[in-house]
């Protein structure tokens, strides 16, 4: 899993964290660590699936033949 994928993870996780805790409490500020965990949950989804897409790139770049040099 790349990096940034990683680190939002980690965002997100906490994030819920602290929303729950601030639910627990009574503290409406919840609403707002909601809010970072799903745009932090979107983050690590879109930094994995591109890292996927390059690494398909990639494959399928080092698998493909090597165009033929035309004759002069």
């Amino acid at each position: 899993m790349p990096r940034l994928a990683l680190y939002t993870l980690v965002v997100c996780l906490l994030s819920v964290a602290a929303a729950v805790v601030s639910f627990v409490n009574g503290s409406w500020l919840g609403v707002v660590w909601v809010l970072l965990a799903g745009l932090s949950s979107n983050m690590c989804w879109y930094y994995h699936r591109k890292a996927k897409a390059d690494a398909a790139a990639a494959a399928a770049a080092a698998a493909a033949p090597a165009p033929a040099e035309s004759a002069r």
